[in-house]
């Protein structure tokens, strides 16, 4: 049986997700391939890649086609979408002729990076592709207001950039684009390890750092962790003893980043919009949402409201999905 789907993808830095109207999320797998580096076709992808990460032969190269939210290896990205829809197909039961799809972009994205986004989807199966900007799908994922003159201040802290914006009326009013996100945050902890205690870790374990013990810039608790790397002077493995309030320091300047892109973004807001704000807050999405006291830090700094996502995680995917069925209903509307 053939069915002309409606999907929605997040396609993100960190995660890519599918969302259907019949079943929601069908697919949330990780934006990571296990190549192998002879014929460049994937052996794996998802959970199974990520896992293999550090741990892999010659041969086989774990590698993350998107960079920053954009693509960065166009052939493998194409390789993989094929797999997501072959997938897809098995989670509903039915075979995905052509399907149309939406798939979301960083709102600071160039018309190229757009372009080959499209392409890549178009390439994969897809018979016809619609761009959404990412802030306006985390917006209706999350159960915004969007289409009414009210403004909606979203702040999507994902894996390769953090995407703030004021929507209101179905459009973006104002908006942002930092790279400083998830993957930034364990760069900083990779970094600050080696520099402190000359241990190299992976980037698994520095993402396990961050979600254990990571918290954003206001007093807490201190918390203690024990971290496995090799030891850079004499090549054995180490185990070093790490505190929540070193972390804390390590992510300082990536969230330092994002309050001011936060504050630029409010800055250029029109001042009718600006109350609404004041009113009703700022909602954060992405997995930056989940760490520790981020949304105490914020509310304290800037001053209003600060709620997070019902599904950060999968806010964007569900946005996406969603804007097929609105305008949908539009059309039996207008006819």
């Amino acid at each position: 049986m053939f069915s002309n789907a409606h999907i929605g993808i997040d396609l993100g830095t960190a995660n890519t997700l599918v969302y259907t109207k019949s079943k929601g999320i069908i697919i949330d797998e990780p934006t990571v391939v296990a190549v192998n580096t002879k014929t460049r076709d994937i052996i794996a992808f998802g959970h199974k890649a990520k896992e293999m990460i550090g741990k892999t032969p010659i041969s086989i190269e774990v590698i993350r086609p998107l960079k920053d939210g954009v693509i960065a290896d166009f052939d493998i990205t194409t390789q993989l979408l094929k797999l997501i829809m072959q997938n897809a197909s098995k989670k509903l039961g039915t075979s995905l002729r052509k399907p149309s799809v939406i798939v979301c972009t960083p709102s600071g994205a160039t018309s190229v990076e757009r372009r080959a986004i499209q392409d890549a989807v178009r390439q994969s199966g897809a018979k016809e592709v619609q761009l959404m900007e990412e802030p306006v799908a985390a917006a209706i994922g999350s159960g915004l207001p969007v289409n009414e003159p009210v403004a909606s201040m979203i702040v999507d802290i994902g894996g390769g950039t953090t995407e703030v914006g004021i929507i209101s009326f179905g459009g973006v009013v104002a908006s942002n684009t930092v790279k400083a996100a998830g993957d930034k945050m364990d760069e900083s902890i990779i970094h600050f390890i080696r520099k402190e205690y000359n241990v190299l870790i992976g980037e698994p374990t520095a993402e396990e750092i961050k979600k254990t013990i990571g918290h954003a810039l206001i007093p807490h608790t201190v918390e203690q962790m024990d971290v496995r790397g090799r030891d850079v002077v004499t090549g054995l493995p180490k185990i070093i003893h790490l505190s929540s309030t070193q972390i804390q320091g390590v992510l300082t300047e990536s969230l330092e980043t994002i309050l001011e892109a936060i504050r630029a973004t409010l800055e250029i807001c029109p001042p009718e919009l600006a109350g609404d704000i004041v009113d009703h807050g700022v909602v954060l999405t992405g997995g930056g949402a989940l760490l520790k006291d981020i949304k105490e830090w914020l509310s304290s700094v800037i001053e209003v409201p600060v709620h997070i996502a019902p599904e950060p995680l999968q806010s964007v995917a569900i946005g996406t999905g969603k804007s097929f069925f609105v305008s949908e209903r539009k059309q039996k509307a207008a006819k």
